[in-house]
C-alpha cells in the first residue's frame, strides 16, 4: 500500500491498524470538519456482555468546527468509566497486565483536544506493538485524494465492512467471535503476536 490517507482515531479499529502497518507512507487527515458518530472519539471493545462502545464526550460549538479544534468534555468522569470498562473486559486476557501501566496514563491526564488524544493513543499502541510508524499530516482538506490510497472511510465504523481472521477473545465461549474491534482487543489477547497478525490480514 503506497501513500495511505487515513484519520487518526481513538484507539483505532483493527482494520485501521491493518492499513497502517501495511502502508509504505502514512498521511493523517487533520483538516477535516468534525462529524458525529464516528470513531474519531469512540472505540468498540468486547465486554462480558458482548459488544460495548466507549464514547468520549466532546464540547461542541455551533459552527461547523474543524476536528482539530474540538475539545474534550471532562464534566463527567468518562476516563474512569473507560478504564474500568477495559479492566472488566480484559483483566483475564493474557496480556492486559503486561500493558496496563503503559496505557493507564492516558486515562489519568486531561488532554485538551480530541485530535491530540488520538495521536497519543496511536503512539502508545505503536510502543506496545514494538514499532515506529512515521507519518505526515495534511495541510488542507481535499474531498477527493487521487494521489493517495484513501482509507478515510474507515473512520465510519458502520461503513467499514472489513472481516478479520478470528483470534481467541476472552468471552468467545459466551458470545462467539466479535469482528474488527479496537486494536486494544487484539493487543490484550495476542500481545506482540498482534503485529504478525496485522501484516497477514487483507483489506
Amino acid at each position: 500500500m503506497k501513500n495511505l490517507l487515513i484519520y487518526p482515531t481513538y484507539f483505532p479499529s483493527i482494520s485501521h491498524y491493518i492499513a497502517l502497518v501495511q502502508a509504505e507512507e502514512i498521511t493523517f487527515e487533520t483538516e477535516d470538519t468534525y462529524q458525529k458518530q464516528t470513531n474519531r472519539n469512540r472505540m468498540h471493545i468486547y465486554s462480558p456482555n458482548g459488544l460495548q462502545m466507549l464514547n468520549i464526550p466532546l464540547k461542541h460549538s455551533e459552527n461547523r468546527q474543524k476536528f482539530k479544534d474540538v475539545k474534550i468534555e471532562y464534566a463527567f468522569d468518562w476516563q474512569k468509566i473507560h478504564f474500568k470498562s477495559l479492566e472488566a473486559a480484559y483483566r483475564t486476557s493474557p496480556f492486559f497486565e503486561y500493558f496496563e501501566d503503559d496505557f493507564r496514563p492516558i486515562f489519568e491526564k486531561k488532554t485538551t483536544f480530541m485530535l491530540d488524544l488520538n495521536f497519543e493513543t496511536f503512539e502508545i499502541v505503536n510502543q506496545a506493538l514494538g514499532i515506529t510508524l512515521p507519518y505526515k499530516k495534511t495541510t488542507e482538506y481535499f474531498h477527493d485524494a487521487p494521489d493517495y490510497n484513501d482509507f478515510r472511510s474507515l473512520v465510519n465504523g458502520k461503513k467499514d465492512t472489513t472481516q478479520v481472521e478470528p483470534y481467541t477473545q476472552v468471552f468467545n465461549d459466551k458470545h462467539g467471535f466479535i469482528n474488527n474491534l479496537s486494536i486494544l482487543d487484539l493487543l490484550f489477547n495476542e500481545g506482540r503476536y498482534a503485529l504478525d497478525y496485522l501484516k497477514n490480514q487483507q483489506l
